[in-house]
């Protein structure tokens, strides 16, 4: 890994939610929303099908930004996260984190996040705020 980090750099991680996948976060999180697990119930839905819970797509950006961009060490400040199609069961999804700004002084980076499908269509954009204490630049004098 890494230890130099500048604006444009990024990483990618492809990831296909089963069943399994979904089942297992409602049952670790505690939601069993319908939509997410019963067919019979999606189908009436305007999605048709059942849908990945948008925070188990979300938690895509996690796994990047902690083990690829910035890597270890680096600490969650904020996440903000805008779902712009559903993620279906067995879709395939490509996660990318890109750093958009970095504050040496105070070792803060900037991401954007987003994820797509394998047509290149839009799912989830955001942005995230690190603390990358490796990053820190020392103060004169202090």
């Amino acid at each position: 890994m890494s230890r130099e980090i500048k604006v444009g750099d990024s990483a990618t991680l492809k990831r296909t939610f089963t069943e399994a996948d979904v089942q297992n976060f409602a049952d670790l999180v505690d939601d069993h929303n319908r939509i997410h697990l019963d067919a019979e119930y999606a189908a009436g839905t305007p999605f048709k099908q059942r849908i990945v819970h948008g925070m188990l797509v979300g938690s895509l950006f996690s796994a990047l930004l902690g083990e690829r961009l910035p890597g270890h060490g680096a600490i969650y400040l904020g996440q903000t996260l805008k779902f712009k199609s559903p993620v279906y069961l067995d879709m395939e999804v490509i996660a990318k984190v890109e750093v958009t700004a970095i504050r040496q002084d105070k070792g803060i980076v900037t991401m954007a996040t987003t994820c797509e499908d394998n047509q290149g269509k839009t799912l989830v954009t955001g942005e995230a705020v690190l603390s990358v204490p490796w990053l820190r630049t020392p103060v004169a004098g202090g």
